[in-house]
C-alpha cells in the first residue's frame, strides 16, 4: 500500500537476456493475494502469511508487485521506512521467473523508492544459507555488515543464522 507521498514506480520496457518485456510496477492490493501467496509458499521454507502481508498494507509499508503485460506476477518487494532508513522485509521473484534478472529490476526500484523519500541506508536480512541472494545483493552493492544469530525459524531443525546486509544510497 502507497502512502499519498508515496512515488509511483512507472511502467518501463526493461530488457533482459535480449529480450523486452513491458512491466510495471502496483501497489500491492487485497486482490492481489490469492496471486501471490502461492508464489510465496513456494519461494521460501518459511513463507508469510495472509496476516503478514494483510499487516504491512495497514502498517503503511512500500508494497509493489512487479506484472508483465499478461498479468503475471514476476515478483514483489514489502519494505518500511524509518527516518532516514529502509528496511526490506520481503522480495521475492516468483520462482517461474528466477535466474531472469528480475531481482536486480526490483532492487533497483526499491532503491529508486528509497531515494526519493531521501533515505541514506536500505537495510536487510538474508537466511546464511541463501548463498544466491547473498550473491544477488552483493553484485547490486550490498555489504554483509553483520549476522544476527538465531534469527529465521527452520521447520527442519535449529533457527538459523541472518546476514544483515546494507546499502549506502548516498555518499
Amino acid at each position: 500500500m502507497t502512502s499519498p507521498s508515496s512515488p509511483v514506480l512507472p511502467t518501463a520496457e526493461v530488457a533482459l537476456d535480449d529480450a523486452a518485456s513491458l512491466v510495471r510496477f502496483e501497489p500491492l492490493s487485497v486482490l492481489w493475494l490469492d496471486t501471490l501467496l502461492p508464489i510465496e509458499e513456494q519461494a521460501y521454507v518459511h513463507p508469510w502469511s495472509r496476516g503478514n502481508f494483510q499487516d504491512a498494507m495497514v502498517a503503511g509499508y512500500e508494497a509493489q508487485l512487479l506484472v508483465d503485460s499478461q498479468h503475471q506476477l514476476l515478483g514483489y518487494f514489502v519494505a518500511m521506512s524509518v527516518l532516514d532508513e529502509v528496511h526490506l522485509l520481503n522480495i521475492t521473484v516468483n520462482p517461474a521467473f528466477q535466474r531472469q534478472g528480475w531481482a536486480r529490476v526490483l532492487l533497483d526500484a526499491l532503491a529508486l523508492w528509497a531515494r526519493q523519500k531521501n533515505s541514506q541506508w536500505i537495510w536487510l536480512e538474508v537466511r546464511e544459507s541463501n548463498t544466491r541472494a547473498r550473491e544477488v545483493y552483493l553484485k547490486h552493492g550490498f555489504a554483509e555488515v553483520g549476522l544476527r544469530k538465531n534469527y529465521y525459524p527452520n521447520p527442519n531443525g535449529p533457527r538459523e543464522n541472518a546476514v544483515l546486509m546494507s546499502l549506502k544510497l548516498w555518499p
